[in-house]
């Protein structure tokens, strides 16, 4: 086994050290610059690659693009919303877990942070996308000096002893989200008016466009998906740049890492800072989907296992596991319930089995549903998807 990470690392970095001079993908041979498609940069040479995640993963984005359309109805509208900002909240996390092997509690801190920062500005008399643009900009600041100053003082802690500090940072930031009433609104939190053009009642047409009204909430749907998918090929980059070849080198071996020359430390602490950047440019579009921000919303620990489970049933260290893991447990969030209330409605002649579907019993099956993928796709979908021969 040792042999083996060894091995792992060495490759890893003889690909960083090569990189100066030759493009290379981490799942595949060294690429010509000149002979590459317009999509394979977009994807940063690292497309998901076998057939089938292929043409999911097609699937996934023709439905967010065209989910207004799709699926009609403010509900449908607000879970499309909340899948692509899980996307990136989970994507910035897997940087972090999947990619560097660090393990944090404190993420929905920095997504805290960032709706935060939009909701104070937005509530406190700036107004329209000035208030936005700062707002956003105010969050994605403060979480990179903290994340900055936790990685710099905390990663030269090892494993459970980081994940406690992360865990009290994060229960502390909650602490005072729900005390400051003066400045976050307590407990209550804050509600705030949006910009104009993201507002139910704003049309952009006069006439519906395919039998939609194109309003304000859609408008902040796709600003929402196009940031989103933005966000994400950033990501997709940056774990497929030099820097992220030495983030899988650090995963596997970092004492090995370090004993060649490079500041594992400084790596360690980079990372986060770009992770908690995400997650709080992801708070911030989710203050605005909602017109609303308190604790419960975008700081609970609640949402760190959601977290958690997307990540895992996604698959870590691929990026790509976030969407897949997103919305499987968004969906099952807003329409297991329904689909086992449904189910229990059938088979009422059976009252047994009946109870066992009750609507009420939906984190039972989705609990049976995690411990499933964990036991027979350990790598996770889309992890158990790249593998496949």
């Amino acid at each position: 086994m040792a042999g083996q990470i060894n091995q792992t690392t060495d490759a890893a970095l003889s690909e960083v050290l090569t990189a100066a001079t030759t493009e290379v993908s981490p799942s595949g041979p060294r690429r010509d610059p000149r002979s590459r498609s317009w999509l394979s940069w977009i994807v940063s040479d690292d497309p998901p690659g076998r057939a089938l995640l292929n043409v999911i993963l097609l699937v996934i984005l023709a439905a967010l693009l065209f989910a207004p359309f799709l699926f009609p109805g403010t509900k449908a509208l607000g879970v499309a919303s909340r899948i692509c900002i899980f996307v990136i909240l989970v994507a910035s996390y897997d940087l972090m877990l999947g990619f560097t092997g660090i393990v944090s509690f404190a993420h929905t801190m920095f997504f805290g942070i960032g709706a935060y920062g939009v909701a104070i500005m937005l509530a406190r008399g700036w107004v329209g996308w000035t208030g936005v643009i700062l707002g956003a900009a105010a969050g994605a600041v403060v979480s990179l000096v903290i994340a900055a100053v936790i990685g710099l003082l905390s990663l030269r802690l090892r494993a459970i002893f980081f994940s406690m500090i992360t865990l009290a940072v994060a229960s502390f930031a909650q602490i005072v989200a729900e005390q400051w009433r003066g400045l976050t609104g307590g407990e209550d939190g804050l509600t705030f008016s949006v910009p104009a053009i993201l507002k139910p009642g704003f049309r952009l047409f006069p006439e519906p466009v395919m039998g939609v009204i194109v309003n304000g909430r859609v408008i902040t749907y796709y600003i929402t998906f196009a940031v989103s998918l933005v966000l994400f090929l950033i990501m997709l980059r940056i774990v497929n740049s030099p820097f992220g070849l030495v983030l899988r080198a650090i995963r596997e071996n970092e004492f090995r890492v370090e004993a060649m020359g490079y500041r594992v430390v400084a790596y360690r602490s980079l990372v986060c800072i770009f992770s908690a950047v995400m997650a709080s440019l992801a708070g911030a579009l989710m203050a605005l989907v909602l017109g609303y921000n308190g604790p419960d919303a975008t700081l609970s620990f609640s949402l760190m296992i959601d977290i958690l489970l997307m990540i895992v049933i996604g698959g870590m260290g691929t990026i790509y596991g976030a969407v897949v893991g997103a919305i499987v447990v968004v969906l099952a969030e807003y329409y297991l319930q329904n689909a086992l209330g449904a189910m229990s409605g059938a088979i009422s002649g059976m009252p047994l089995i009946s109870a066992l579907f009750h609507p009420d019993r939906w984190l039972l099956w989705l609990g049976i549903l995690f411990v499933l993928i964990v036991t027979f796709l350990p790598q996770g979908i889309v992890g158990r998807l790249r593998r496949r021969r």
